[in-house]
């Protein structure tokens, strides 16, 4: 019986019929007095019709029935913001999303709790957190309140939903993590998903600079890379001053052939990271495609200097020592990088280092070939094309001389032919 009340309660609250709702609440709670919903809708209707501390006093006992209540909590923060009561409303607020770490509102909520205390850097946060869930949500009305609320108060910023720190209790995905999970969507080949996602986020907000520089990380990996290029270029003009934008363009002019631009982007990138390893491998790598190994060497060294245990740095190390003929550096890399390979167990990269390491370990078996291939060429020329009669001298030659390898009968009969002939 207490249901039909509750249901027609509903019903009439729908219909902004108030008045009614409360009574039909009433009852219901009057049929069950443990009935925690039907204290929360009449609190819902108390508030609705301008009763605030009748609701909160609803909402107040709809928890001490259910402790777990996120719409109660929710709802009795929106009340106490009404009264004012902000320390109040902001504690409703944490435990609605201590309940439901996706519950966009009540970051939005939070926010303006913040704003209303006068903490702009807090409310700034939680806006952007609430637009970040929206974004996930892809409710694009209410991201773009959000990022309207964040503008009003940071009027001169680039705003964007990504930028923001998130702060070190925060419970949720933050930002950041939202688009490392879009770039680790595009690692594993979904590229056309990760850039549809990033589409959508910059028609949410066409000056959000870090999504620019996703979506060109995204196109690198297509392979379209002047559009990669276009992207990290607006990135920059958005004042996004971040090494990663230089260093993803470098690469992709690298791509392009474009060396001396992208030693230009990588020299920019370690100005304002001058740690980087990478940054001094990817540099590296350009200069050795220019055939200055000199300088690839050095920039492998520094980025083995900053990460002792890059497996990578030494095998592009070995390749330009292999470059420059100092076989033994470049087999001392080659295996040092086989060796760390081995201890990660990346098997694909180890057996990559070790095909390398074999065709510079063992190059007299290709060298000797092609040396008695081009005594064999030499002697046949001499001998009118009959390798027979090359044969019978190398034969005599090997009864005057045994013991001696194939090559040094063949030179042998070369030099006697050539004295003989002049």
């Amino acid at each position: 019986m207490n249901d039909d009340f509750y249901n027609r309660g509903l019903a009439r609250a729908k219909q902004k019929d108030y008045a009614g709702a409360i009574a039909e609440f009433t009852r219901a709670i009057e049929i069950n007095p443990h009935f925690a919903d039907a204290f929360c809708q009449r609190g819902l209707a108390y508030y609705d019709s301008g009763e605030i501390l009748l609701a909160v006093s609803d909402y107040t006992e709809a928890l001490q029935l259910n402790t777990e209540s996120v719409e109660a909590y929710y709802c009795r923060a929106l009340a106490r913001v009404a009264l004012k009561n902000f320390p109040g409303a902001l504690a409703d607020a944490n435990q609605v999303i201590r309940l439901n770490r996706n519950h966009a509102a009540a970051y939005n909520l939070r926010g303006i709790i913040y704003r209303k205390m006068g903490r702009v850097h807090d409310a700034i946060a939680n806006f952007k957190l609430a637009a970040d869930l929206y974004l996930q949500q892809k409710d694009k009305d209410n991201c773009r309140l959000c990022l309207e609320k964040i503008k009003q108060l940071q009027p001169k910023q680039n705003l964007t939903v990504v930028q923001q720190r998130p702060t070190p209790t925060k419970p949720i995905m933050s930002p950041q993590e939202y688009f490392t999970q879009l770039l680790e969507k595009a690692e594993k080949g979904d590229t056309r998903q990760a850039l549809e996602d990033l589409n959508w986020v910059l028609q949410v907000d066409p000056q959000d600079a870090q999504a620019y520089c996703c979506r060109g990380v995204v196109r690198y990996k297509q392979g379209n890379y002047r559009e990669a290029i276009a992207d990290f270029n607006q990135a920059l003009q958005l004042n996004f001053q971040d090494a990663i934008v230089y260093r993803n363009r470098g690469r992709t002019r690298f791509q392009l052939g474009d060396h001396q631009g992208a030693i230009t982007d990588f020299n920019q990138a370690l100005q304002i990271k001058p740690e980087d390893a990478l940054l001094y491998i990817a540099r590296g790598n350009v200069y050795r495609a220019m055939g200055n190994y000199v300088s690839a060497v050095t920039d492998y060294t520094k980025a083995l200097q900053i990460n002792p245990d890059d497996p990578q740095a030494y095998y592009n190390r070995g390749l330009a020592y292999a470059h420059m003929e100092e076989m033994q550096r470049a087999i001392a890399d080659y295996q040092q990088a086989a060796s760390i390979f081995c201890e990660k167990e990346d098997w694909k990269n180890y057996e990559h280092v070790v095909e390398s390491l074999k065709k510079i370990q063992s190059p007299s078996i290709e060298s000797k070939q092609t040396q008695y291939n081009m005594l064999r060429q030499r002697l046949l020329r001499l001998v009118g094309g009959y390798w027979e009669i090359a044969q019978r001298l190398i034969d005599q030659a090997k009864r005057y001389y045994p013991g001696m390898s194939e090559e040094w009968y063949m030179e042998k009969v070369i030099d006697d032919l050539e004295r003989d002939r002049g």
